[in-house]
């Protein structure tokens, strides 16, 4: 008489199946949240990259959870920003506007991260375009190590003194080297 054959998981093989829901998935990803907003400012109709390949430049440079806005702007009001926030009458490549969030003692006590990184990362494209090109560097490697850079800002990173843009320029060169940007800070 023939036996009915037996399916895989009578044979004993394991089987492994994809998390199905939101929980599973999030139990499975590591490192902090990111909830990441990206913009375009006024005239600007592209965005010099995709938006999964920003995120994943945001999302390497962070190291809390963090809920930041990415925009990225024309020259008139990276002009405007730069002026009426810093007090320099030009657009520059990046601004980063970071929020200090309120110590939370009850989220701390639990364990759980006490704030997050908030903040606005702002992009000026046609500097971005010029100085890559002034530069001969790829304009993709220039707008991940301005991300970088913005988030790192956002971070509490800075560039003030001497020590501190040692490390600061350690990490962007270590966070970039993994999508394959080489050292910006190399002649």
């Amino acid at each position: 008489m023939n036996r009915p054959a037996r399916s895989r998981t009578e044979r004993g093989a394991r089987t492994r199946r994809a998390p199905r829901s939101r929980e599973a998935r999030q139990r499975r990803r590591t490192g902090p949240s990111l909830s990441l907003s990206i913009q375009l400012g006024d005239g600007l109709r592209d965005l010099p990259a995709t938006r999964a390949q920003l995120r994943r430049w945001v999302a390497a440079a962070i190291d809390a959870d963090a809920a930041l806005t990415l925009r990225f702007v024309g020259h008139d009001e990276g002009r405007m920003l730069n002026r009426d926030y810093r007090g320099r009458d030009y657009a520059t490549n990046v601004l980063t506007f970071a929020y200090d969030l309120p110590f939370d003692p009850a989220a701390a006590a639990s364990g759980g991260q006490a704030s997050a990184i908030q903040g606005d990362i702002v992009i000026c494209v046609p500097v971005l375009e010029n100085e890559a090109l002034e530069r001969g560097i790829p304009l993709a490697h220039h707008l991940g190590h301005l991300v970088v850079h913005g988030v790192l800002h956002a971070c509490g990173l800075d560039h003030e003194h001497d020590d501190e843009a040692r490390e600061m320029e350690a990490r962007e060169t270590a966070l970039l080297a993994r999508f394959r940007i080489p050292d910006p800070y190399r002649s």
